[in-house]
C-alpha cells in the first residue's frame, strides 16, 4: 500500500510538472493560474455536490435499518471495523451488480449498491464489495480524484488556450522563453493526452489500494476476489446503464474492459490482476479455481458469521 501512496504522489507531481512546462511554453504564468483557478472552481463545486448529483442521476433511494436490515447491518459493522462514521446507504434500481462510494469526506460518505449486487452476491461477497467502497472513503480517494481532475482540467484548458495562441499568433513577448510556435502546438497536443494518462493511472492505483483496504477490514480477501469474478461475469450479461463521466466511481468499469494500449485510458486495473493480488494475500485453497459448490457457499456464510461476530 505504501508503494501505491508513493505512486499517487509521483503521478500528481507529474501533473504539476506538465502544468509548469506548458505554462513556460506560453511564456508566462498568468494564463496558467487563470486556468488552474477555473478548473479548481469547477471541481470544488463537484467535490461538494457530486454525491447529490450522482445519486439523483441513478435514481438511488436511501436505505435504512428498517427497509434493508441485512445490508445496513453489513455496512454498519464494516464501518466500525474500519474506524469510520456510519455512511449513508443507497440502493440503485438496476439489475447489473455494481457499487460505488461518494461524499466529500468520511463524515459525509455515501455507499451505493445496485439491486443486482444484492441479488447475485452472497454475504461474504457483499462484505468484500462494501469494504472496498469504505476503503475509498478511508483513503480519501474522492479528494485525491478531485485534485487530479482539477490539474488535468487545467492542463486541457491551457492546451486549448495554447492552440488559439498558435493560430492567432498570441505568443509570449519573449518567444525565446517559450518553445516557438511549433513547440507550442506540439505541447498543446501532447499535454492533454499525458494528463489523461496520468489521471487514469492515479485512478487505477487507488483501486488497488481500496482492494487491499477491503482485505484488511474484512480479513477475508477471497470475499472480494469472488465478488470481482461474479461482477466480471454478470457485467457481460447485464450491462449497467451508466454515464461515462461516472464510470470511474464504480467498483468495476460498467462500460466494459479495455484491451492492449487502450488499457492505459482505463479507470480500473484488469480484474484478473486485482483478483491475483487479493488471492496472493493469503494461501489459496487447493480448489480455489473450481466453481463454488453448496458446501463452498456454506463456508462463505460461516466466514461472514465469523466477521459479524
Amino acid at each position: 500500500m505504501i508503494g501505491n501512496h508513493f505512486r499517487t504522489v509521483l503521478l500528481l507531481t507529474v501533473l504539476t510538472v506538465i502544468i509548469m512546462l506548458i505554462g513556460r511554453m506560453l511564456g508566462g504564468t498568468g494564463g496558467m493560474f487563470i486556468a488552474l483557478i477555473f478548473a479548481g472552481g469547477m471541481n470544488f463545486f463537484s467535490y461538494w455536490h457530486s454525491d447529490k448529483i450522482v445519486l439523483k442521476m441513478y435514481k438511488a433511494r436511501e436505505a435504512d435499518s428498517q427497509s434493508t436490515p441485512e445490508l445496513y447491518g453489513i455496512v454498519e459493522q464494516l464501518a466500525q471495523k474500519a474506524g469510520l462514521p456510519m455512511p449513508r446507504v443507497y440502493i440503485i434500481p438496476q439489475q447489473a451488480p455494481n457499487a460505488f462510494a461518494t461524499g466529500r469526506n468520511p463524515d459525509h460518505a455515501v455507499v451505493a449498491v445496485t439491486e443486482g449486487l444484492l441479488r447475485y452476491m452472497n454475504n461474504q461477497e457483499i462484505a468484500g464489495v462494501i469494504a472496498h467502497e469504505l476503503g475509498h472513503v478511508k483513503n480519501r480517494d474522492i479528494l485525491i480524484g478531485s485534485i487530479a481532475a482539477t490539474m488535468a482540467g487545467a492542463i486541457m484548458m491551457i492546451a486549448n488556450f495554447a492552440r488559439f495562441a498558435a493560430i492567432f499568433g498570441g505568443l509570449s513577448r519573449d518567444e525565446g522563453e517559450g518553445g516557438g510556435i511549433f513547440g507550442l502546438i506540439a505541447m498543446s497536443i501532447i499535454a492533454p493526452v499525458a494528463a489523461i494518462l496520468v489521471q487514469m493511472a492515479i485512478s487505477r492505483s487507488r483501486e488497488y489500494m481500496a482492494d487491499a483496504t477491503s482485505a484488511d477490514i474484512t480479513r477475508d480477501p477471497d470475499g472480494l476476489a469472488s465478488a470481482l469474478e461474479k461482477l466480471c461475469a454478470y457485467n457481460k450479461k447485464i450491462p449497467l446503464q451508466a454515464e461515462p463521466a461516472t464510470a470511474h466511481m464504480f467498483i468495476t468499469n460498467p462500460l466494459g474492459r479495455r484491451q492492449g494500449l487502450t488499457h492505459l485510458f482505463s479507470t480500473h486495473p484488469p480484474i484478473e490482476q486485482r483478483i491475483a493480488r487479493l488471492r496472493g494475500q493469503k494461501p489459496a485453497p487447493a480448489n480455489h479455481s473450481q466453481p463454488r459448490t453448496p458446501d463452498a457457499e456454506a463456508r462463505a456464510k460461516q466466514s461472514w458469521d465469523r466477521l459479524s461476530g
